[in-house]
């Protein structure tokens, strides 16, 4: 019993701080995901997205929902493992990335979409931004289970 309470790290404030943080961005892609998937060409629109990005959203092969769900609800899953300083969210974590690399590789490389409007042009980066941010978040996981704070 001793040898667990020595283990056992204190939590650091960066854990609540990452882990809300976190919740937060990742909790907004489950937003946008639940809007697409449901309200589709209203929330598009409402986002500044024209006709052509509406029809190659409309166009997305099915099997790209996996890597898409998997990115997006992976992420958020991590988040509240993360928070409940579970282990597992290591795990989730990577299986986020591994979604939004796969989201990534699909959309810039092999069926990118049509350009963006002047206003939504900085849009174009936010794959990379999202992959990066993955990143980041399993790293940090990682290193939290390494200090054994994550149990």
């Amino acid at each position: 019993m001793m040898i667990d309470i020595a283990r056992r790290q204190a939590t650091p404030w960066h854990l609540w701080l990452v882990g809300v943080l976190s919740l937060l961005w990742n909790g907004y892609g489950g937003y946008d995901f639940i809007q697409t998937t449901t309200r589709g060409e209203a929330y598009m629109r409402e986002s500044g997205f024209g006709d052509e990005m509406i029809a190659y959203y409309a166009a997305m092969p099915t099997w790209m929902y996996v890597p898409w769900t998997l990115g997006v609800w992976g992420a958020v899953i991590a988040s509240l493992l993360l928070l409940s300083r579970s282990r597992w969210a290591v795990h989730a974590f990577a299986l986020s990335l591994l979604g939004a690399v796969v989201s990534l590789v699909y959309s810039k490389f092999i069926n990118p979409p049509p350009a963006l409007p002047p206003q939504l042009a900085m849009m174009e980066w936010m794959p990379y931004v999202i992959v990066g941010i993955a990143a980041l978040l399993l790293w940090y996981a990682s290193a939290m289970a390494k200090k054994a704070v994550l149990r």
